[in-house]
């Protein structure tokens, strides 16, 4: 099973079109070694097929499109990798995406909660936008762990699970979340048995959601914030790491103790990485205790190889 790595930064990418931030003014100067990064998303599929799963549609899907040809294999006047998607939650970072796929020339094949396809049909109707284009086939995830494949795509089964977090700002759970607002996948290799769980968004870590990151050979979690004052410090929201529904790296609690316990085996890695947090600074101290744990940071353009 090969994972690519379209988009490895959270909302705004890396760096933000207006934060002057530490690293976003620094990657920009040059006097922070740092690389930049579009918004996270992900591209799944067995060895030796063309054809797979794209996990999120983030804004910058096109430029992610050109900079993957694999996603674009020419076997047509008109094609696509792309068999089907997956969405993880309804955010703008995750969803709107689905907009530069408008053109295909059937329905686009969408997988996502209840919750998600309320949020895209009212709050931010992107699913109503698309049937004035090539419509959306749209399919139910239940967030129970039920198996699930995706037509075309051979090999892979997925399992969704839902997690603690937050949904959209225009979401109406919002305030009062729903099961399936956000989810995280275990997505497998049904050949080689081998399994990757998938989780960007991740506010709160549970006994049977820690039991599923530990029958996995590689977690790709939540990386958003280092800190969970990370924001309020600098000046740039009031609310907490935790308060907007991501774990943040450090501290009781945090994602990094967490990681330390699951086995040896495991390899661990952060997706979805704010403009803000340190540890985009290759040669930061941040960084540097990422690796004494024995945890990597994605790039856009990676390859995991399960």
């Amino acid at each position: 099973m090969q994972i690519t790595i379209l988009g490895s930064a959270a909302g705004g990418g890396f760096p933000q079109w207006n934060c002057n931030c530490r690293n976003c003014a620094g990657v920009r100067s040059g006097s922070v070694r740092a690389k930049p990064r579009t918004q996270s998303s992900i591209f799944v599929r067995a060895d030796g097929q063309a054809d797979g799963v794209l996990f999120n549609a983030s804004p910058d899907i096109l430029q992610q499109i050109r900079a993957n040809p694999s996603l674009q294999p020419g076997r047509a006047v008109r094609d696509t990798a792309i068999a089907g998607v997956v969405l993880i939650d309804g955010q703008v970072d995750h969803a709107t995406g689905l907009f530069m796929l408008r053109e295909r020339g059937s329905a686009l094949p969408l997988w996502c909660t209840d919750a998600v396809a309320e949020d895209l049909t009212q709050g931010n109707p992107v699913l109503r936008v698309l049937q004035h284009y090539c419509g959306v086939e749209r399919r139910r995830i239940e967030p129970d762990g039920t198996p699930f494949v995706i037509p075309g795509v051979a090999g892979i089964e997925l399992r969704a699970f839902a997690l603690a977090s937050k949904a959209a700002p225009y979401s109406p759970h919002r305030d009062a979340p729903t099961p399936g607002d956000n989810i995280g996948v275990l997505i497998a290799d049904r050949a080689r048995g081998r399994s990757i769980f998938y989780a960007p968004g991740l506010g709160e870590m549970t006994p049977a959601l820690f039991d599923t990151m530990c029958g996995a050979d590689a977690v790709l979690v939540d990386g958003t914030f280092f800190t969970d004052d990370e924001m309020p410090r600098l000046g740039l929201s009031r609310k907490s790491a935790r308060d907007i529904g991501h774990l943040p790296q450090s501290g009781h609690g945090g994602m990094i103790e967490w990681l330390d316990r699951l086995p040896a085996r495991t390899r661990r890695l952060l997706i979805h990485v704010n403009n803000t947090n340190p540890i985009l600074d290759e040669d930061s101290i941040e960084r540097a205790t990422l690796a004494r744990h024995a945890i990597e940071v994605c790039e856009d353009g990676m390859t995991i190889e399960l």
